[in-house]
């Protein structure tokens, strides 16, 4: 291991459709939004700011080979990823094959994946 961290999305308390990242280890305390989502329990010393991660993975439904993104509606990754390039971090997706798709279509709001990992 190279003494990296990792930090799991929760969503943010105040701010409706933003994420935080919280720190996890195994012994975290979980618990589950409101959409059934298990996340750490909340703790503010745990948060991470968005411009010290390094990568930054993201779900999705959908890609293509533009490296488009479809979310499952809510805006919660394309409002993380807004203006991805001005931070530290790179986004990548995590997919199956199966769903990659042609092309997708787009709005001024949807920001392309820097790279996604395909199994």
């Amino acid at each position: 291991m190279q003494n990296k961290n990792v930090y799991l999305p929760v969503l943010h308390p105040f701010t409706k459709h933003h994420l935080l990242f919280l720190r996890y280890l195994p012994d975290t305390p979980m618990e589950q939004n409101q959409f059934g989502i298990w996340e750490p329990k909340l703790n503010v010393q745990n948060v991470l700011p968005l411009n010290e991660l390094d990568i930054l993975f993201t779900p999705l439904v959908a890609f293509d080979k533009q490296g488009n993104r479809l979310g499952m509606g809510g805006g919660f990754y394309d409002r993380t990823l807004q203006n991805w390039q001005n931070k530290s971090f790179i986004p990548v997706g995590l997919a199956h094959q199966c769903q990659q798709v042609e092309n997708l279509p787009t709005e001024h709001w949807d920001m392309p994946l820097f790279d996604i990992l395909v199994d």
